[in-house]
C-alpha cells in the first residue's frame, strides 16, 4: 500500500484526515489518521464516494476538509471498508 500512497496525489485533508487521488483519477485512498484506517476506493464504491462528497459539500459549505472528510466517513460505512480492505491483504 506504501507504494500506492506514494503515487497518489493530495486531493483535500486535514489533521485527522486525507484524501488522495491517482493520477487518471480512478483510485482515490480515504484515509483516518487517528485510527490508521485506509480505505481504497475504485469502480462503483468511488462512485458512491463522489456522490456523497457532492451531497456534503452541498449541505455542508462552511465544512473544513477535516470535517467533510469525517462526516463522509461515519455516513459512509469507510470503517468498514477499511477494515475489510486490511483483512484481506489490500491495505
Amino acid at each position: 500500500m506504501t507504494d500506492l500512497k506514494e503515487s497518489m496525489k493530495f486531493v483535500e485533508g486535514g489533521d485527522e484526515y486525507e484524501l488522495l487521488a491517482s493520477d487518471d483519477k480512478l483510485t482515490y485512498m480515504l484515509i483516518f489518521k487517528t485510527e490508521n484506517q485506509t480505505a481504497i476506493l475504485h469502480g462503483e464504491q468511488l462512485e458512491a464516494f463522489h456522490a456523497e462528497f457532492e451531497l456534503v459539500r452541498q449541505q455542508y459549505p462552511a465544512y473544513s476538509p477535516d470535517q467533510r472528510l469525517a462526516q463522509i466517513w461515519d455516513q459512509g460505512g469507510y470503517s468498514w471498508l477499511a477494515a475489510e480492505q486490511e483483512e484481506s491483504g489490500l491495505n
